[in-house]
């Protein structure tokens, strides 16, 4: 298998295809799960549009800063993901502790996680983001082209015999 810093242009360009399929799939179903009442539900809906739109333009002109933007919305996606777990979580809790304000331990997680939202969906936007820094990891469009002074600045030393 190639490696995908090395030359691996076609592996790089595929797992970015899947990539941007999921995204695309994980906006639809935000949609239709009607994942957009106002405030913190938008984060994942605009973090996707930006993130699909920034794999766009990898996808099709890879360059240093389309290389730079996609990998800045893949870590706010990590971000965005934590955040979301977090959110589903703490809104999980607060439910299960107005219905059974005793709960306590294992079972208030067992039913945080089980809860009515999601508590771990959220996970899939950091695991794109993840996904989308390893797609340009090494990436060659930030190769810097060798200073004709070589490494050290310092003109090439030049010998006769």
């Amino acid at each position: 298998m190639p490696d995908i810093g090395e030359g691996g242009g076609g592996l790089r360009r595929l797992l970015l295809a899947v990539l941007l399929f999921g995204m695309v799939g994980l906006a639809a179903e935000l949609v239709l799960l009607d994942h957009v009442e106002p405030g913190w539900q938008w984060v994942p809906l605009v973090a996707l549009a930006l993130g699909s739109v920034a794999g766009a333009a990898l996808l099709l002109r890879p360059s240093a800063a389309t290389v730079r933007a996609f990998q800045v919305m893949m870590a706010l996606f990590v971000a965005a993901g934590v955040l979301g777990m977090y959110l589903h979580i703490r809104g999980n809790a607060q439910f299960e502790l107005e219905m059974d304000p005793g709960m306590r331990g294992l079972a208030l997680v067992w039913e945080v996680l089980r809860g009515a939202t999601p508590s771990l969906a959220p996970g899939t936007l950091a695991h794109f983001g993840l996904l989308g820094l390893a797609c340009t990891y090494r990436h060659p469009a930030l190769r810097r082209e060798p200073s004709p002074r070589g490494a050290t600045g310092a003109a090439p030393i030049h010998t006769e015999i």
